[in-house]
């Protein structure tokens, strides 16, 4: 449990309210897989604008569930907003998918979803 995600800042932010940390995991496994296939998808494309809004969407929950990649994500961001056109953030962006992918499995199998 808890391998490739954190919940301690979650915990003190919920106040050990465990039902409430059952719907955010819900919320990590609605939302963010689908915002990271729009991430990828927005970097492939070259979708600078896509990149950022979806990059900068990401940050808090990638940020409270401490899955280790915010400063990567942070480059993706940037990469959108101040479009750093000639710039290759795809090594970024597999550090970041793969991190979501690992946290999603071990989120569904933590918490029975």
């Amino acid at each position: 449990m808890e391998k490739y995600y954190k919940l301690h800042r979650l915990r003190e932010l919920a106040d050990n309210d465990e039902d409430f940390i059952l719907a955010l995991a819900e919320t990590f496994l609605e939302e963010v897989p689908a915002d990271a296939a729009l991430l990828k998808q927005a970097v492939e494309n070259e979708n600078m604008l896509q990149a950022y809004q979806t990059a900068h969407k990401m940050k808090p929950t990638v940020d409270v569930f401490e899955l280790g990649v915010l400063d990567k994500l942070i480059e993706i961001q940037d990469w959108g907003k101040y479009k750093k056109e000639g710039e290759d953030v795809k090594p970024q962006l597999a550090i970041v998918l793969e991190a979501i992918e690992k946290a999603s499995k071990e989120i569904k199998s933590d918490f029975s979803l």
